[in-house]
């Protein structure tokens, strides 16, 4: 089970970041960190900065086909700045087209929101995305985690950090089923 982590060069939720990917590690996986720059990317806690982590490879050189699935974390500034960068929405848009499992959390599906990929789909998120799910034509439930198929793959979503245990054993079953 390969596993691509989509993150911005900083503002993502440390916790989302960390706990998915010692999910992955621990179910046997290999967690692969992507983002719009190489090198390092700054994480927070919150609104507080966390740890550095580094960069396995930039957006534009990943494949979807190196991957068994996709994460999307949160974090507000992470999923904000991840939609301007036209390498990163196509990314997660070639996820659904290829009919690959995806993950996202927290304020995650701003950037799946930006690649017109919630159309009819059913999901959770922070709450203060339920209009923009909405308006998306997404329907928004308040939910520990949402497992969608109804569309070309299957979507995990979850709320926020309180939901993680929950999430990461939703997708982690996911993307071994896929990976198998």
């Amino acid at each position: 089970m390969r596993v691509a982590f989509l993150a911005a060069p900083e503002g993502v939720e440390q916790v989302e970041l960390t706990e998915p990917w010692q999910a992955v590690k621990d179910a046997g996986g290999t967690p692969e960190l992507l983002s719009t720059q190489s090198g390092t990317l700054q994480a927070f806690h919150h609104l507080d900065k966390g740890d550095t982590f580094p960069v396995d490879r930039e957006v534009g050189r990943a494949g979807m086909e190196d991957y068994d699935g996709l994460v999307l974390p949160g974090g507000v500034a992470n999923p904000d700045l991840l939609r301007t960068d036209e390498r990163a929405v196509d990314f997660v848009k070639g996820f659904f087209e290829r009919g690959k499992p995806v993950a996202v959390i927290c304020h995650g599906p701003w950037t799946l929101i930006e690649a017109d990929v919630v159309r009819g789909r059913r999901l959770t998120s922070w709450p203060s995305l339920r209009t923009d799910l909405r308006n998306a034509g997404a329907t928004w439930a308040d939910e520990e985690v949402v497992r969608c198929e109804d569309g070309p793959n299957v979507l995990i979503s979850s709320r926020k950090p309180g939901d993680l245990k929950a999430f990461c054993t939703a997708f982690v079953r996911e993307f071994q089923h896929i990976s198998a």
